[in-house]
């Protein structure tokens, strides 16, 4: 069989299977098998795949700090603590619920990044539906599409931002001027649409004047690692560094202070957390590493200037929508690193790339497998005992992302170069 038809078919079983999970096996071991599949045949060099895997270890590194600090906080009673808080304020009102929620999730996303919504958020909404004796599935859902949906305020919004831009981000002032309407236009759009299609889940009353418990010491030492790391993150990215390294870093000593005071073990701790979301996002880069090797890039890279010197606006609308899409068959952490490679290659001007990183963040909002954070969102609500299908999430999705990407993107070509 011709070696590059097999790589693409390997590749695409691998992307099914994370898609569909045949089996319910958890999406890192299709990801994985594909990746492992490619080497063993000799498809992919084993070193082209060691310097694959390498390239995510800012990724790898910045997700084991937020899942620390999402599992202390859950141990801890944190997430308890602020969903009693916010179901008060809610003052009985699903619907007040539903946008106060919303608009702590923008702020999480924005300085936090869109994983930490998934990781740390999902928890702390699925504890505040308990507490309203409400239905959990519509805040939930506000979880997974602000997460995406706010993912182009800042810089550190993103790890895919990060990805794209190849660790050279325009300087905030520049990049806030370019993608501050495209991002009020997504985040606006994506509230009302998602409100819309909620409208049923949130009739009647929930619970209110629930009673406050103090928080526990250990509760306010995550809640100040938490903080310190969100001031970590924006001091970090004004110097244009890397995010993973001093998350990582924030996440352990958190978690070594609270160990410490309770004198125990972290076995329990690490344990709790699911780690399968690191090999995942492994897999993933290998199978980006088969389009490089088999020349998917160089074609797309050349394709792509073509374009641009026929018609900028035109090429930048269409590449943002094609990304968009494709970042649901193949996840956009990947799809960032093709497109930031084919940008590359292919010399595009800053609305074309901009164009690309607006599909990257936003397009995922279509489906469960669209972005690492939904996949990181969906971990934390089956761990509650919910369950989301790819159907089921599509149904929301297709409503939600598509005017939103119009908006942003019809916004930013707007604004010109």
């Amino acid at each position: 069989m011709n070696p590059i038809f097999l790589s693409w078919s390997i590749g695409l079983a691998a992307t099914a299977g994370v898609i569909l999970r045949p089996f319910r096996w958890p999406e890192a071991i299709w990801a994985v098998s594909g990746a492992l599949l490619l080497v063993a045949l000799g498809l992919v060099p084993v070193n082209l795949a060691w310097q694959a895997v390498g390239k995510g270890a800012d990724v790898y590194l910045f997700l084991i700090g937020m899942m620390l600090l999402s599992e202390l906080g859950r141990r801890e009673g944190l997430f308890d603590w602020i969903a009693v808080l916010a179901v008060n304020y809610a003052k009985g009102s699903p619907r007040k619920l539903f946008l106060l929620v919303y608009l702590v999730g923008v702020v999480v996303t924005t300085f936090l990044s869109n994983d930490a919504a998934a990781v740390v958020l999902t928890p702390a909404v699925f504890a505040a539906a308990k507490k309203a004796d409400t239905k959990p599935l519509p805040l939930l859902y506000v979880c997974a599409f602000i997460a995406n949906a706010a993912s182009f305020v800042l810089p550190i919004s993103n790890p895919a931002n990060l990805v794209l831009y190849a660790n050279h981000t325009p300087a905030l002032a520049l990049w806030v001027a370019r993608f501050a309407l495209p991002s009020v236009l997504s985040i606006v759009a994506t509230f009302f649409m998602l409100r819309w299609t909620q409208r049923s889940e949130l009739d009647g009353v929930c619970a209110s004047d629930l009673p406050v418990d103090k928080l526990s010491t250990n509760g306010k030492v995550t809640l100040a690692g938490i903080g310190v790391t969100a001031i970590a993150l924006l001091t970090v990215s004004a110097f244009d560094m890397q995010l993973g390294l001093p998350t990582a870093i924030l996440g352990i000593l958190t978690a070594l202070v609270v160990l410490v005071k309770e004198r125990q073990s972290p076995v329990e701790l690490v344990s709790e957390i699911s780690w399968s979301v690191l090999p995942l996002v492994a897999g993933l880069f290998v199978l980006v590493e088969m389009l490089a090797h088999t020349g998917v890039i160089t074609a797309l890279s050349h394709l792509l200037a073509l374009a641009a010197q026929q018609n900028q606006s035109i090429t930048a609308a269409v590449s943002g929508v094609v990304i968009a899409l494709s970042s649901n068959a193949i996840n956009n952490l990947p799809a960032g690193l093709i497109a930031s490679a084919t940008a590359l290659q292919a010399h595009s001007p800053e609305r074309v790339i901009d164009a690309l990183l607006i599909g990257v963040d936003l397009g995922p909002n279509l489906s469960i497998t669209g972005s690492l954070a939904t996949i990181l969102w969906l971990s934390s609500i089956r761990r509650e005992g919910e369950e989301v299908s790819f159907m089921q999430f599509f149904k929301v999705g297709v409503v939600v992302m598509l005017p939103a990407l119009m908006l942003a993107l019809g916004a930013r070509l707007l604004i010109g170069n």
